[in-house]
């Protein structure tokens, strides 16, 4: 038997599955860039070091810019808030992880004394932070 265009029905309906996949992309895409559009917050010229690892796990950033202000995440904090609040972070977590953003330009022996007041507030995982070298670029 022949069909005929009486019996046909049409779809009203919208298919909303390609607008959830690219809803999806862009959630993807804002979630890769966000720590990148983060970082950039602060302006810490670190050091570069040619052989770098990435790092395994988050860790709380600690930050000493070259004006000599140190930042806990980005709230900026004087050395003695900054032991307080790490001391209360370690008390929360013992296995807090910090990472250490110093500029360039700030001499070893500061370097050395933000890790000392960190230490003392009881962090026993602490890293220092670089940028990688590009082994294209000569530096």
């Amino acid at each position: 038997m022949k069909n005929t265009g009486a019996d046909e029905e049409f779809i009203s309906g919208i298919n909303i599955a390609p607008l959830v996949d690219v809803i999806l992309v862009l959630l993807i895409i804002f979630m890769a860039t966000a720590p990148l559009i983060h970082r950039r917050s602060l302006n810490v010229n670190v050091p570069k070091a040619a052989f770098s690892e990435p790092k395994a796990t988050a860790a709380v950033k600690v930050a000493f810019d070259e004006k000599r202000d140190l930042y806990l995440e980005q709230e900026r904090l004087d050395p003695k808030e900054l032991r307080y609040q790490l001391a209360a972070m370690v008390r929360a977590d013992p296995y807090l992880h910090v990472s250490l953003l110093a500029d360039q330009s700030i001499p070893y022996g500061d370097v050395v004394g933000i890790l000392d007041l960190v230490r003392g507030a009881g962090v026993k995982k602490l890293a220092l932070e670089v940028r990688t070298k590009r082994a294209d670029a000569g530096e």
